[in-house]
């Protein structure tokens, strides 16, 4: 594990990187399975969006400065979600 731990930050990587698609599990009840839905029939379907235009959006919706009548639930749901994890999986949604 020492190995590892060193490898890895000799190449300036996490061991410990966030899987984008294990944190997708959670959205897609509303989302859809590849992000194809108007989630509760009112937001954006997310797979057309562009990687950083999710990330500004789920950032947004973590400080409650995004998301108009969906605000509030998706604050909750983004809450426990740091920077990596947002990055992470904005870019599976995007490469969908």
């Amino acid at each position: 594990m020492k190995k590892t731990l060193l490898l890895a930050a000799l190449l300036g990587t996490s061991v410990f990187a966030a899987d984008g698609a294990a944190l997708f599990k959670k959205c897609a009840a509303c989302h859809g399975i590849n992000g194809e839905k108007h989630a509760l029939g009112k937001s954006k379907v997310i797979n057309k969006m562009a990687p950083e235009e999710i990330e500004t959006a789920l950032n947004g919706y973590k400080e409650g400065t995004y998301g108009g009548s969906m605000k509030a639930l998706m604050k909750g749901q983004i809450a426990s979600y740091d920077a990596e994890q947002i990055k992470a999986v904005a870019e599976y949604i995007g490469a969908k």
